[in-house]
Protein backbone atom coordinates (compact mmCIF):
# COMPACT_ATOMS: atom_id res chain seq x y z
CA UNK A 1 0.00 0.00 0.00
CA UNK A 2 1.55 3.46 -1.08
CA UNK A 3 2.73 5.51 1.70
CA UNK A 4 0.26 8.31 1.17
CA UNK A 5 -2.59 5.72 1.07
CA UNK A 6 -1.49 4.10 4.40
CA UNK A 7 -2.03 8.50 5.76
CA UNK A 8 -5.27 9.09 4.16
CA UNK A 9 -6.90 5.65 6.29
CA UNK A 10 -5.25 7.08 9.56
CA UNK A 11 -6.31 10.52 8.94
CA UNK A 12 -9.93 8.88 7.82
CA UNK A 13 -10.12 6.98 11.12
CA UNK A 14 -8.65 9.59 13.48
CA UNK A 15 -11.57 12.19 11.62
CA UNK A 16 -14.41 8.95 12.55
CA UNK A 17 -13.47 9.18 15.78
CA UNK A 18 -13.67 12.91 16.65
CA UNK A 19 -16.52 13.88 19.05
CA UNK A 20 -18.76 16.60 17.74
CA UNK A 21 -21.50 19.17 19.02
CA UNK A 22 -23.45 17.81 16.92
CA UNK A 23 -24.70 14.05 15.65
CA UNK A 24 -22.65 11.73 13.60
CA UNK A 25 -24.04 11.17 9.87
CA UNK A 26 -23.51 8.16 8.22
CA UNK A 27 -24.13 7.48 4.65
CA UNK A 28 -24.62 4.84 1.81
CA UNK A 29 -24.58 5.68 -1.89
CA UNK A 30 -25.12 4.26 -5.14
CA UNK A 31 -23.08 5.42 -7.70
CA UNK A 32 -23.59 5.41 -11.64
CA UNK A 33 -20.62 6.46 -13.48
CA UNK A 34 -19.40 7.73 -16.85
CA UNK A 35 -18.48 4.90 -19.29
CA UNK A 36 -21.15 2.76 -17.35
CA UNK A 37 -19.29 2.74 -14.17
CA UNK A 38 -20.84 1.73 -10.69
CA UNK A 39 -20.03 2.26 -7.62
CA UNK A 40 -20.80 2.07 -3.62
CA UNK A 41 -19.68 4.81 -1.51
CA UNK A 42 -19.71 4.55 2.45
CA UNK A 43 -19.25 7.78 4.50
CA UNK A 44 -19.42 9.22 7.96
CA UNK A 45 -19.56 12.68 8.98
CA UNK A 46 -18.19 13.26 12.73
CA UNK A 47 -18.12 16.90 12.79
CA UNK A 48 -20.72 19.53 12.09
CA UNK A 49 -20.69 23.63 12.53
CA UNK A 50 -23.30 25.82 11.91
CA UNK A 51 -21.69 29.24 10.27
CA UNK A 52 -23.16 32.42 10.32
CA UNK A 53 -23.10 34.72 7.32
CA UNK A 54 -23.99 37.85 5.98
CA UNK A 55 -24.64 37.24 2.25
CA UNK A 56 -26.01 33.46 2.72
CA UNK A 57 -27.29 33.80 6.06
CA UNK A 58 -27.38 30.08 8.11
CA UNK A 59 -24.98 27.73 6.32
CA UNK A 60 -23.62 24.19 7.80
CA UNK A 61 -20.21 23.26 7.45
CA UNK A 62 -19.60 19.21 7.91
CA UNK A 63 -16.38 17.07 7.04
CA UNK A 64 -17.02 14.29 5.54
CA UNK A 65 -14.60 10.98 5.40
CA UNK A 66 -15.79 8.49 2.77
CA UNK A 67 -14.56 4.80 1.15
CA UNK A 68 -15.32 3.89 -2.52
CA UNK A 69 -15.59 0.80 -4.44
CA UNK A 70 -15.70 1.13 -8.24
CA UNK A 71 -16.59 -0.86 -10.62
CA UNK A 72 -15.97 -1.24 -14.30
CA UNK A 73 -16.74 -3.89 -17.05
CA UNK A 74 -17.92 -7.20 -17.99
CA UNK A 75 -16.07 -10.59 -17.06
CA UNK A 76 -13.85 -10.57 -19.72
CA UNK A 77 -12.86 -6.64 -18.63
CA UNK A 78 -13.55 -6.51 -15.07
CA UNK A 79 -11.60 -4.15 -12.84
CA UNK A 80 -12.15 -2.50 -9.77
CA UNK A 81 -10.78 0.67 -7.82
CA UNK A 82 -10.71 1.76 -4.71
CA UNK A 83 -10.72 5.28 -3.20
CA UNK A 84 -10.58 7.57 0.10
CA UNK A 85 -11.62 11.12 0.32
CA UNK A 86 -11.84 13.50 2.64
CA UNK A 87 -14.31 16.81 2.02
CA UNK A 88 -15.25 19.76 3.56
CA UNK A 89 -19.10 20.36 2.43
CA UNK A 90 -21.29 23.54 2.72
CA UNK A 91 -25.22 22.80 2.89
CA UNK A 92 -27.84 25.48 2.95
CA UNK A 93 -31.54 25.25 3.37
CA UNK A 94 -33.63 25.88 0.61
CA UNK A 95 -36.80 25.25 1.60
CA UNK A 96 -38.95 22.73 2.60
CA UNK A 97 -41.63 19.95 1.33
CA UNK A 98 -44.91 19.29 2.27
CA UNK A 99 -44.12 22.50 4.39
CA UNK A 100 -42.14 20.80 7.00
CA UNK A 101 -39.56 18.51 5.38
CA UNK A 102 -36.12 20.58 5.03
CA UNK A 103 -34.15 20.21 1.34
CA UNK A 104 -30.87 21.55 1.51
CA UNK A 105 -28.23 22.07 -1.20
CA UNK A 106 -24.72 20.84 -0.57
CA UNK A 107 -21.94 21.82 -2.50
CA UNK A 108 -18.15 20.92 -1.55
CA UNK A 109 -14.60 19.87 -2.83
CA UNK A 110 -12.15 17.41 -1.19
CA UNK A 111 -9.24 15.21 -1.72
CA UNK A 112 -9.28 11.84 -2.62
CA UNK A 113 -6.85 9.22 -3.03
CA UNK A 114 -7.01 6.79 -5.99
CA UNK A 115 -5.88 3.04 -5.54
CA UNK A 116 -5.18 2.48 -8.85
CA UNK A 117 -3.99 5.09 -11.88
CA UNK A 118 -5.37 2.56 -14.61
CA UNK A 119 -9.18 2.33 -14.62
CA UNK A 120 -12.20 1.89 -16.75
CA UNK A 121 -9.91 1.85 -19.65
CA UNK A 122 -8.35 5.06 -18.59
CA UNK A 123 -4.87 6.52 -17.26
CA UNK A 124 -6.75 9.13 -14.99
CA UNK A 125 -3.33 10.22 -14.60
CA UNK A 126 -2.53 10.39 -10.81
CA UNK A 127 -3.45 8.58 -7.80
CA UNK A 128 -4.14 12.05 -6.20
CA UNK A 129 -8.26 13.28 -7.34
CA UNK A 130 -10.34 15.67 -6.42
CA UNK A 131 -13.67 14.91 -4.78
CA UNK A 132 -16.00 17.68 -5.73
CA UNK A 133 -19.47 17.69 -5.48
CA UNK A 134 -23.11 19.25 -5.84
CA UNK A 135 -26.31 18.26 -4.61
CA UNK A 136 -29.34 18.34 -2.39
CA UNK A 137 -30.56 16.53 0.71
CA UNK A 138 -34.13 15.47 1.21
CA UNK A 139 -35.16 14.89 4.84
CA UNK A 140 -38.01 12.59 5.72
CA UNK A 141 -38.83 14.28 9.00
CA UNK A 142 -38.07 17.50 10.85
CA UNK A 143 -35.20 16.28 12.88
CA UNK A 144 -33.81 15.49 9.85
CA UNK A 145 -32.40 12.28 11.21
CA UNK A 146 -33.62 9.90 7.89
CA UNK A 147 -32.49 11.59 4.59
CA UNK A 148 -32.28 10.89 0.44
CA UNK A 149 -29.24 12.49 -1.34
CA UNK A 150 -29.24 13.34 -4.83
CA UNK A 151 -25.67 14.65 -6.26
CA UNK A 152 -23.37 14.74 -9.04
CA UNK A 153 -19.64 14.44 -8.10
CA UNK A 154 -16.60 14.44 -10.12
CA UNK A 155 -13.15 12.86 -9.81
CA UNK A 156 -10.25 15.37 -11.60
CA UNK A 157 -6.53 15.19 -10.66
CA UNK A 158 -6.89 19.29 -11.85
CA UNK A 159 -4.05 19.09 -13.87
CA UNK A 160 -1.81 17.31 -11.22
CA UNK A 161 -0.58 15.16 -14.11
CA UNK A 162 -0.98 15.77 -18.70
CA UNK A 163 -3.52 12.75 -18.10
CA UNK A 164 -6.70 14.22 -16.83
CA UNK A 165 -9.84 12.27 -18.17
CA UNK A 166 -12.21 12.49 -15.00
CA UNK A 167 -14.64 10.02 -13.35
CA UNK A 168 -18.06 11.70 -13.52
CA UNK A 169 -21.16 9.75 -11.52
CA UNK A 170 -24.72 10.76 -10.23
CA UNK A 171 -25.72 9.07 -6.58
CA UNK A 172 -28.39 8.38 -4.56
CA UNK A 173 -27.98 7.60 -0.74
CA UNK A 174 -29.19 7.10 2.11
CA UNK A 175 -28.24 9.31 5.38
CA UNK A 176 -28.88 8.44 8.50
CA UNK A 177 -27.75 11.23 11.60
CA UNK A 178 -27.42 9.18 14.97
Amino acid sequence: MPRILTSLVFLFFGLCSISANASPTATIDYLQGSDDIKGLRLAYRPVSYKLVTDWFGDIDLYWEASMNLWEYGDENTHSTNFALSVSPVLTKKIGTLAGKYPVHFEIGIGASLVDDREFAGKDIGSHYQFEDRIGFIFSFNDKQTSQISVRYMHYSNAGLSDKNPGLDFLSIGYVYRF
